[in-house]
């Protein structure tokens, strides 16, 4: 299950990194076109993260009613999951195309960036209703114990995206004009586009699932509601981090943001590499423990932390190896790659500490921790990162405060998800025993 599972997280990271790589490299205007993919790809990361919990929270319950043989009684639940995610996303994508220069002017976009990311993002913008879609169909799949429907959606989606890229981006010589960035935005909404027709396929040809919305309100729909408010009150506090984090990147200088986007894409890829082990703990967990297999579980947690930290390992040794041509494949301007190279390597040494919290995280999804998830984001955001983005400003530490910042709320979200595992999970597994 790991395996498609990640192969279908990276696909959405390697899209982001393709892009970054051939926006950086426009001939036009080509450091401004990145930063500006930077600071718009951040913004719609935190909206889609946010209000696509619902895969989190739909897999969960899902996979916990296959555990107990009960799978029937939660059949309406997933049309009506995915007609209030729509029609939620529909309403904030009409409340922000109204103020896109105040939200990127807020994100310290000026200029020329601002224009690039007012274009870029009038564009992306409609394809985030069909990425919900996209993530709730995905959701449903893994509920049922199925990684492998997922990854084709998501390989399809970007392989076309990649390709589209080169084509409307630099143009086809004698029968297509380049489009330089617009290009970039109408490749993503073109293969968003096909991801939500082919997941409509599939869940309507391989399961027995309908997409008609009951009209009586199944038993489920209150509990997955609480439990993706809780992971939208999660993932608000995740992107305050990482919306902050661009923020003074941006701050600091146009080949700050550049350096900052090539990193955090390269740690966005790292870690979907990592979660698809959380991925297989969320779909495994939740099932185990609607078996109320106890001892299973506990396996599955120590064996997905070890794949994670082997994976971790194997990506640090990646970044060792190629730290110098990882910088070169997204731009050529020397001091957006000095700037890279000097924080670069605080991403790779925080590897195996994302590699616990990201694999755990997957794992407490399935068993339905979204409140416990909520605060341990929540504290860390708050009481790490906020404090410590804010002394490092201070004392003129730059793109390397915006890194060590990043590390340590890692760091306590880690710790306190191994904590609670061990605190909740040790005594009925003892209990089980006797």
């Amino acid at each position: 299950m790991a395996i498609p599972a990640t192969i279908a997280g990276i696909a959405e990271p390697i899209l982001s990194i393709t892009d970054t790589a051939i926006v950086g490299n426009i001939p036009v205007d080509g450091v401004e076109a990145l930063a500006a993919v930077g600071i718009v790809g951040s913004f719609l990361s935190m909206l889609i993260w946010i209000l696509g919990q619902t895969r989190s929270a739909i897999s969960a319950i899902i996979s916990q009613y296959l555990g107990a043989g009960k799978l029937e009684e939660v059949h309406t639940l997933p049309a009506q999951a995915i007609f209030f995610n729509v029609l939620l996303s529909i309403l904030i994508l009409l409340s922000t195309i109204f103020f896109v220069e105040e939200i990127f002017w807020l994100m310290n976009a000026r200029g020329k960036i601002l224009d690039f990311c007012i274009s870029y993002y009038s564009i992306r913008v409609w394809g985030f209703p069909l990425t919900l879609f996209v993530f709730a169909v995905m959701g449903i799949f893994r509920g049922l114990q199925n990684t492998v429907w997922p990854m084709a959606i998501a390989v399809t989606g970007a392989v076309l995206n990649i390709a589209l890229d080169f084509i409307l981006v630099y143009g086809i010589d004698g029968y297509l004009e380049p489009l330089y960035l617009e290009g970039a935005a109408w490749a993503s909404l073109i293969a968003q586009g096909v991801m939500a027709v082919m997941a409509l396929v599939l869940l309507l040809n391989k399961t027995k699932i309908s997409l008609i919305p009951h009209r009586k309100l199944n038993k489920e729909l209150r509990r997955l509601i609480g439990m993706s408010l809780n992971l939208f009150l999660r993932t608000v506090a995740l992107n305050i981090t990482l919306i902050l984090a661009v923020r003074e990147a941006a701050k600091i200088g146009e080949e700050s943001i550049g350096a900052h986007t090539i990193a955090i894409n390269l740690w966005l890829l790292a870690a979907f590499f990592i979660d698809g082990y959380g991925a297989a703990g969320n779909i495994l967990g939740g099932k185990l423990l609607g078996e109320k297999s106890y001892d299973g579980l506990w396996k599955l947690a120590k064996r997905i932390v070890l794949y994670g930290e082997g994976v971790g390992l194997v990506l640090i040794a990646i970044g060792v190896i190629f730290y110098k041509p990882l910088g070169m494949i997204f731009t050529a301007d020397p001091l957006v790659l000095s700037a890279f190279y000097s924080v670069f390597f605080i991403v790779i040494l925080g590897m195996p500490i994302n590699s616990v919290a990201f694999t755990l995280d997957g794992l407490f999804k399935g068993l339905g921790e979204m409140k416990y998830l909520r605060n341990v984001l929540l504290l860390a955001t708050f009481l790490i990162f906020i404090p410590l983005l804010l002394c490092t400003q201070y004392f003129g530490w730059g793109l390397h405060g915006v890194w060590i910042a990043i590390t340590a709320w890692m760091a306590l979200r880690a710790g306190m998800l191994v904590y609670k595992f061990r605190r909740k999970f040790r005594p009925l597994l003892q209990k089980s025993y006797l």
